[in-house]
């Protein structure tokens, strides 16, 4: 990833001096074991640790003859070490070593990404204790619905992030397996201990049936994980988008002093972090697809998931890093504004209400059908005059529905109260009593 959407702890994971530390101590671990077996000599093992060493460029200058990393790193770490290096890689293919490292990486990810949901999840639970009754309108398909609560909101964030938090640390589990297992998987050349001890020494379990790979459909489930987290990514920041609108302007991401919004328009003050979750979001979700399709290998191994993952390893969670502590950043420092939330609560003359009159009519003896004709038709009315009418007033002057309800029946239905009795028990369910 470019510098702008990355961030220094995540970057550092997949830069060549790690992977190839990892790839040396899968390598060396493994020397241990064999040792420890008398299929090696003990001081070369030792030997390994001590002098061992390599050298990024020296590596890259291997391959552009060898054509092989994994031979060219071998050959690097070989002249730290000298004659013990000889004893390196026995019985290890390629795969064990690079599915193993891979391994590793995105298990220390998913520590870092796991750590950004915990803030994020923190900054959720803040703002939706800070705006618990701020009362606002709530809205389907973009229309005025009924009344909810602005921590209602951040409630709802809260619980979809602490699923997606749930759901990385299944998959953490699942991607997070050592293969040593040799050429086509069947440790004809090195014993089945030699992978459980590496397996130990670097955080992992063991690869029950690794072929000559770790089969790639745990590797589909982890950045499958990915883009559903940032689809949630994405649902938040759509939604703090249309909030900010001018029309709506019920809440809005910080603008900091200096900041500019337009470079033509002065007054502008645009959701440009959200705008920016939002095509983030888009990325990460895309490098789902080739990891599913690096399910499907030949037979015992063959390298097409190779380049996709080189590519979305690194890409899918270091975009991911850099988003979950954006919205984080946003939800931290977002303004609302609870008098223009009433304001747009209010300004459809109180149409919010209908389903609650409904109600009242159905208990009065009216028909569903007939209820919800009387109620609409004088809606209508309100909602044509762009909210100049008012809904109870006209209720009150039909006298269809006054022959099933009294004025003072009719009023006790516009109560905002009603709406948000339930808000306590719902927070107690996202966030214990």
């Amino acid at each position: 990833m470019i510098p702008r959407y990355s961030r220094p702890a995540m970057v550092a994971l997949w830069e060549p001096e790690a992977r190839f530390r990892i790839w040396f101590e899968i390598e060396a671990h493994a020397t241990d074991a064999l040792a420890t077996l008398g299929v090696v000599p003990p001081e070369a093992a030792k030997a390994i640790w001590e002098k061992g060493g390599f050298d990024v460029a020296r590596i890259d200058e291997i391959e552009r003859e060898t054509k092989h990393d994994v031979i060219a790193f071998l050959t690097s770490v070989a002249e730290h070490v000298g004659e013990p290096a000889r004893f390196l890689h026995q019985g290890l293919t390629s795969s064990d070593v690079l599915d193993t490292c891979l391994a590793v990486q995105l298990a220390r990810a998913s520590d870092i990404l796991l750590s950004d949901l915990d803030d994020l999840l923190a900054a959720l639970k803040a703002k939706a204790m800070e705006t618990k009754d701020m009362v606002c309108i709530g809205r389907s398909h973009g229309i005025h619905a009924e009344p909810v609560t602005f921590g209602l909101k951040m409630a709802q964030a809260y619980a979809e992030f602490a699923r997606a938090r749930a759901r990385l640390v299944a998959a953490r589990a699942e991607v997070a397996t050592c293969a040593i297992s040799g050429a086509v998987g069947t440790f004809a050349n090195i014993d089945p201990r030699v992978e459980a001890h590496v397996a130990e020494k670097l955080g992992l379990t063991v690869e029950p049936v690794s072929t000559q790979v770790i089969p790639r459909d745990r590797h589909a489930m982890y950045f499958a994980t990915l883009a559903v987290i940032a689809s949630s990514i994405e649902r938040l920041a759509t939604e703090i988008r249309h909030l900010q609108r001018t029309e709506v302007l019920e809440a809005e991401e910080f603008f900091s002093p200096g900041q500019k919004g337009s470079s033509a328009m002065p007054h502008k003050r645009n959701p440009v972090l959200t705008e920016n979750l939002t095509g983030l979001a888009r990325l990460v979700r895309g490098m789902a697809i080739p990891a599913m399709e690096n399910v499907a290998l030949w037979h015992e191994r063959d390298i097409s998931h190779s380049s996709v993952e080189r590519m979305i390893g690194p890409d899918a969670t270091i975009t991911l890093d850099f988003a979950l502590a954006r919205l984080t950043g946003v939800i931290r420092n977002l303004i609302v504004y609870p008098e223009r939330m009433l304001k747009n609560l209010g300004k459809m003359g109180g149409l919010v209400h209908s389903q609650r009159v409904l109600l009242a009519l159905t208990q009065a003896g009216a028909s569903r059908e007939a209820a919800y004709s009387l109620v609409q038709r004088n809606a209508m009315k309100v909602w044509e005059s762009d909210g100049a009418l008012q809904l109870q007033s006209l209720l009150e002057a039909d006298p269809e529905v006054t022959a099933h309800l009294t004025p003072a029946q009719i009023a006790e239905n516009f109560d905002l109260g009603y709406h948000l009795k339930h808000v306590d028990t719902i927070f107690a369910r996202v966030f214990g009593a």
